[in-house]
């Protein structure tokens, strides 16, 4: 009777493991479907050449994007040595030169098998455009060397261009509230969620040689030519922008200068109410004069030096600016700036960045002090001796040191005088320099619209298990396992006792 229950148990686990390993065959030959995997990852790199400098960022985003707009990330960023190319006009090959460094930096970071797949832009910004309008001939030869150097490279160029000032101010935009997560957030609820447009932030960008500023506004843009369309993540944004050429800080420096040249009728020293008491320096008229932004007077002798001696008169200087804008073209028209420029009423909080907010950090103005905090500071450097101000900034650029005060009431006349932030608004203006991990500029933004025009890769697939199906594949085989090592030894042992009947 026992040598049956033996027979049973040893017949019961041989069909458990035939019957196992029949599932498991069915399950790994019948149930195959298809896996996603994980989508690949581009690059791409954009060349921001400002008037005074050149950097070079890269990008990355996923290759299946999200709503037709990748999700781009900044990897990394590097310095052009030199100054702005548009400064190479009398030696066009420099300005290609120039990049090779950073360049070489992009191939050592970018794997090889992306590179020749990586689209690479140069967009120049208001230093070539001044340099157009002077010499459009120059400004092509220097793109000529650039575009030269780039194609040198593995890389796919997508060519070098200026951008217009409407572009670089509202892709800086597009930056910030890309950064900000104004566009597209993922939930608690693990959702994608649209924020509403209102909530997007105002972008003021200050160069060498332009502003601009752009925002979403509460009401419909009048002016045609101040209106950018974007469509990002499957929804619409018309946005109101304006670039000032000429009112960036460099040229509203030279602009200022032949004013008081001007004024003096070129004799020298001038006495410049904007640099501290006790600052003097040598300055060549032809350095004044050879921008577009200022005209040319009749008695002007490009050899002649002129002196320049700081009084440090704030209530002066802030005269002396005040004349770079024309204010009264706008008493007659109620949504104007300066100039006679069409603005909308101001709407939302507002990204300030670039020069704007170096210098406010130079003043340790960057944590939302008050209009009335801001204006005692910049009025009390302003009235500061030269001697005092080395003294107390050691390690500051001897030249810059010298052009804070101006910077200071510079900026200040274009935030309240020019855009018309007042007292209540003030606190609606954040100086950063960064939003995130990545830089605040026009280059994110431009990277982000560019996704758009790449079409989106199609997901890699590959003939594969539904997890579940894996799991209850494993349960048979472990079982089968099982129940072919206690049916081995139990058959062994039968088989024996057997042969000795």
């Amino acid at each position: 009777m026992g040598l049956m229950k033996k027979d049973f148990i040893i017949g019961f686990l041989i069909a458990v493991t035939v019957v196992s390993g029949i599932i498991t065959l069915i399950l790994s030959i019948v149930e195959v479907q298809n896996v996603l995997l994980p989508g690949s990852i581009k690059y791409g790199i954009v060349f921001d050449a400002g008037s005074s400098h050149t950097s070079l960022y890269i990008y990355q985003w996923p290759a299946d994007k999200e709503n037709d707009t990748g999700i781009v990330s900044q990897v990394h960023t590097c310095a052009v040595k030199g100054p702005g190319i548009s400064s190479y006009f009398d030696n066009p090959s420099q300005a290609g030169e120039s990049l090779k460094t950073c360049l070489n930096e992009a191939i050592t970071i970018i794997p090889s098998k992306k590179q020749k797949e990586t689209p690479v832009l140069l967009g120049a910004t208001a230093g070539m455009r001044l340099l157009r309008e002077q010499n459009n001939t120059q400004a092509n030869q220097v793109f000529d060397e650039i575009s030269k150097t780039i194609k040198q490279y593995p890389l796919d160029f997508r060519g070098a261009r200026i951008l217009s000032g409407n572009e670089e101010g509202s892709l800086g935009w597009v930056t910030v509230n890309y950064l900000l997560e104004s566009f597209v957030k993922y939930s608690f609820t693990e959702e994608w969620i649209h924020p509403n447009p209102d909530q997007t932030l105002g972008a003021m960008d200050l160069g060498g040689a332009s502003t601009q500023i752009t925002f979403y506004p509460s009401g419909a843009i009048e002016d045609i030519d101040t209106k950018m369309f974007f469509r990002l993540y499957g929804y619409n944004y018309t946005v109101y922008t304006h670039s000032y050429l000429c009112y960036g800080q460099d040229q509203a420096l030279k602009m200022l200068l032949a004013n008081l040249t001007k004024d003096n009728n070129f004799s020298s020293p001038i006495n410049h109410p904007c640099y501290p008491r006790g600052f003097s320096q040598t300055i060549s008229l032809k350095d004044i004069y050879n921008s577009p932004c200022v005209s040319i007077p009749s008695s002007y002798i490009p050899t002649q030096n002129i002196t320049v001696n700081g009084t440090g008169t704030p209530a002066e200087c802030k005269s002396a600016i005040n004349n770079l804008f024309n204010f009264s073209a706008c008493v007659t028209r109620k949504m104007c700036t300066f100039n006679g420029i069409y603005q909308p009423p101001l709407h939302g909080q507002f990204y300030a960045f670039s020069a704007f907010y170096y210098t406010f950090s130079f003043f340790n103005l960057t944590s939302g002090q008050s209009l009335s905090i801001v204006n005692e500071t910049i009025w009390n450097f302003c009235t500061k001796e030269w001697t005092k101000l080395q003294v107390e900034f050691p390690q500051e650029n001897t030249i810059r040191l010298g052009d804070y005060c101006l910077s200071g009431l510079y900026i200040l006349t274009l935030l309240l005088d020019g855009y018309k932030f007042t007292d209540q608004t003030w606190g609606n203006i954040y100086f950063r320099k960064k939003a995130g991990n990545a830089d605040i500029g026009w280059t994110l933004g431009y990277m982000l619209n560019l996704t758009n025009m790449i079409p989106s890769e199609t997901p890699v697939t590959v003939k594969g298990h539904n997890s579940s199906i894996w799991a209850a594949a494993l349960f048979f085989i472990v079982l089968s396992i099982a129940a072919g090592l206690v049916a081995l030894p139990l058959f062994c042992w039968l088989w024996n006792k057997s042969s000795t009947f």
